[in-house]
């Protein structure tokens, strides 16, 4: 069965670098915007940065890492499914992380749609791409959809919080200062 299994990968190799593409350029874009962030605001929060810009990176990164082990030539679906189990289970453990830390903020009050997308659309595809990876082994066609489905929500995650995050800055920064601090 695994034999057979590894030329499904080769169906997946423009998806994959369709999507690693995509997420590497957004991953450079996300340096710049907060690069230009901090510059614009003097210094930046460590706190809101480490809740909410640092995950986004992460996410992006999560995408391109799995399109990469996807588009590697494995003798064997075992050794990406191993892989990206080890991805899913760091991934789960980081928005806990995640959560912790934006509990523990002040610069920000994260509203629903935050949680949603900071919190909890990741941690539904980090949980996703650990079941993949268990099914990876028994059913190969249904977890290359799930791990391809988990892909592209990291992948509008990222896209979603980046734009969130330079709204949030551009009419934060063009409000009057008393009305800022209300």
């Amino acid at each position: 069965m695994q034999e057979a299994a590894v030329p499904l990968l080769s169906a997946w190799q423009n998806f994959y670098v369709i999507v690693g593409s995509a997420s590497a350029a957004l991953t450079g874009l996300m340096f710049v915007v907060v690069t230009l962030i901090v510059s614009m605001e003097g210094q930046g929060s460590g706190e809101a940065t480490g809740a909410y810009a640092t995950p986004t990176v992460v996410h992006f990164c999560a995408a391109l890492l799995i399109a990469a082990i996807l588009s590697a030539p494995w003798p064997e679906l075992w050794n990406a499914g191993l892989l990206l189990g080890i991805c899913g289970l760091a991934g789960v453990i980081y928005i806990i992380v995640i959560i912790q830390r934006a509990r523990r903020q002040t610069n920000y009050q994260p509203v629903l749609e935050d949680w949603l997308w900071h919190m909890i659309f990741p941690f539904i595809s980090y949980a996703a791409l650990v079941f993949g990876a268990v099914a990876l082994l028994n059913y190969a066609t249904l977890a290359l959809f799930v791990i391809g489905a988990a892909t592209i929500l990291f992948l509008f995650i990222g896209i979603h919080n980046s734009w969130d995050t330079v709204t949030y800055v551009t009419l934060a920064r063009s409000r009057p200062e008393n009305e800022s601090q209300e």
